[in-house]
């Protein structure tokens, strides 16, 4: 009988993502309502994986941590959209940047920019706008993973191998999405720089020789892929995983390779293959883990 544990796999995602929202958000260049977007899409998912823990089966730890990382992103959130007249510094040194290229190719003099503007609202108070704190996403993640230990220590034997198997999905899911979601950013800021989007892709990349790995350890992928276990669709599903995590490798390289090229349309080129990459990520991971638990 093929289960999962859906209070756990949400978490998972949650987790992840708010990692990778920190990974980017750090850099203090991409604009506040991707940060916004994040958070309150994993605050989401976190509160769906408590109400499932609470529906089909509580692990205390992770139950509580799914509440302190759903509290936490809405936390951040708050603080964004309280701090939101200081912007982003990055971000207007980014905009001053492009504009005085412009200004010397075209000789027209720069009229403003948004970091001569950003500061208006508070110089008039005498004090500094500050602006939201990245370390507080990474603080929800920090929670989440705290949970997910406790789920992977409340598993059937192979306590270590389970605890690795969860943390290494939520880093594979976590990747991937925030990689997705990033691409579709630059509708919204189109001068964003593209390195934000590979550090993503390749982060995607790092992870997932972890995550096979994790997986075709004993008793892992293996034992469904030479009959030891029975998947219920005669190894039809050991296959699949197979294919979902070759296919998820090749689409990095290529994305990878499609964000080399200078039209802008790259980019959405990329989006849309990794729009391709959750669908096999998901399949590698969920697969897998249906298959294997007890």
């Amino acid at each position: 009988m093929i289960r999962l544990d859906a209070a756990t796999v949400l978490l998972q995602w949650a987790t992840g993502g708010m990692f990778f929202c920190w990974l980017t958000t750090r850099h203090r260049e991409v604009g506040l309502g991707y940060g916004w977007l994040l958070r309150g899409v994993f605050a989401a998912l976190a509160g769906a994986a408590l109400t499932c823990g609470l529906l089909f089966g509580v692990t205390a730890g992770r139950e509580l941590a799914a509440a302190g990382l759903a509290a936490v992103a809405l936390a951040g959130l708050a603080v964004s959209v309280v701090r939101r007249k200081a912007g982003v510094a990055g971000q207007r040194a980014e905009h001053d940047r492009r504009s005085r290229q412009v200004a010397v190719m075209t000789g027209i003099e720069r009229v403003g920019t948004a970091a001569d503007a950003a500061p208006s609202s508070s110089t008039a108070k005498g004090t500094t706008p500050r602006e939201f704190p990245p370390g507080l996403d990474l603080a929800a993640a920090l929670v989440g993973a705290v949970g997910l230990v406790a789920a992977g220590l409340a598993a059937d034997g192979h306590e270590a191998l389970a605890v690795l198997r969860i943390l290494a999905g939520a880093a594979f899911l976590g990747a991937v999405t925030d990689a997705m979601l990033l691409g579709h950013w630059y509708l919204v800021q189109p001068g964003l720089p593209r390195r934000l989007l590979l550090e993503q892709v390749r982060a995607m990349m790092l992870v997932w020789p972890v995550e096979v790995i994790a997986l075709l350890l004993p008793t892992g992928m293996v034992s469904v892929l030479n009959g030891s276990i029975d998947d219920g669709w005669s190894g039809t599903l050991g296959w699949f995983w197979v294919l979902s995590a070759i296919t998820t490798l090749a689409l990095g390289f290529v994305t990878r390779a499609a964000l080399r090229e200078r039209a802008y349309s790259a980019v959405m080129a990329a989006t849309g293959l990794l729009y391709l990459a959750i669908l096999t990520a998901f399949g590698t991971d969920l697969v897998a883990r249906a298959v294997l638990a007890p």
